[in-house]
């Protein structure tokens, strides 16, 4: 399968060894948007709503789907996650922009685990809104950056 590194010669997939890489630190930050009416955001941002403070459960959201992201997606290692911050903000009066960093000195990196973060407080934010907007739109959730490994560093 080329350089596709979940899958073996024959094309079964499989969990990459990392057993003999060293570990190194490693950071990854990820992104996304969640565009709604700007009176959702408006009512999001003044605070607690019906089902509580928004912002505040969808960065525990995040934080705990980043902990959890081996159980979701198949083939990521469980991993001892040492920081995970999660930043919630109106970046115009329509879009609510998340932004998460994970860091760990491992043997593998947190890509995942920061988009897994960014995905599921999305997520949190569409569904405890969805009664006052069923517009809302959650888009562009990507890599920002990552940093260590054998690959090296990316950058958006």
């Amino acid at each position: 399968m080329g350089d596709l590194t979940h899958f073996d010669e024959h094309g079964a997939s499989r969990m990459v060894d990392v057993g003999s890489k060293p570990a190194t630190r490693r950071a990854a930050r990820a992104s996304g948007i969640v565009r709604m009416e700007a009176s959702t955001l408006e009512r999001i941002c003044a605070g607690p709503m019906a089902k509580g403070n928004v912002l505040e459960v969808a960065r525990l959201a995040g934080i705990m789907a980043a902990k959890r992201t081996a159980d979701l997606i198949p083939l990521c290692h469980p991993l001892a996650i040492e920081s995970i911050q999660l930043e919630l903000r109106a970046e115009s009066e329509l879009a609510l922009r998340i932004e998460s960093t994970v860091e760990i000195c491992g043997k593998t990196g947190v890509e995942m685990e920061a988009l897994t973060a960014v995905s599921v407080a999305a997520l949190t934010v569409y569904d405890m809104c969805k009664a006052i907007d069923r517009a809302m739109v959650i888009e562009r959730i990507q890599l920002e950056e990552k940093s260590g490994g054998v690959s090296g560093d990316f950058s958006r």
